[in-house]
């Protein structure tokens, strides 16, 4: 770790919500998008006894995310994502300029996807 901010909360708290480690337990959800950075790349955390390895984190505007990029939160689109977000934090407004921090992760006995 070298290029990373400090740690704004502690990583047993990037993934909570029982549908999401569900989600991530499965392996349908492989990443985590959040206001501050809770973990470094190759730190691992545990969910339900399985343990994960966080594999990269960056800083992403809300405007670029995808469906894709929804999905991989845990999520069946874009529009759900949005409208989830939108209703746990009352009166935030979807700005797509926002800038958040993308843990992404995978189960640690999983081999690593290919790149490009």
């Amino acid at each position: 770790m070298s290029d990373y901010p400090a740690k704004t909360c502690d990583i047993s708290n990037l993934v909570r919500h029982p549908k999401l480690v569900e989600a991530a337990v499965r392996g349908m959800k492989t990443r985590q998008g959040r206001d501050g950075v809770y973990a470094w790349p190759e730190e691992t955390f545990e969910l339900e006894g399985v343990t994960f390895v966080v594999t990269s984190l960056t800083r992403e505007r809300l405007g670029d995310m995808t469906d894709a990029d929804a999905q991989a939160e845990g999520y069946p689109n874009l529009a759900a994502y949005k409208d989830l977000i939108l209703r746990m934090h009352k009166g935030m407004q979807w700005n797509p300029d926002a800038l958040v921090w993308v843990h992404r992760f995978r189960k640690l006995d999983a081999a690593p996807a290919c790149e490009g």
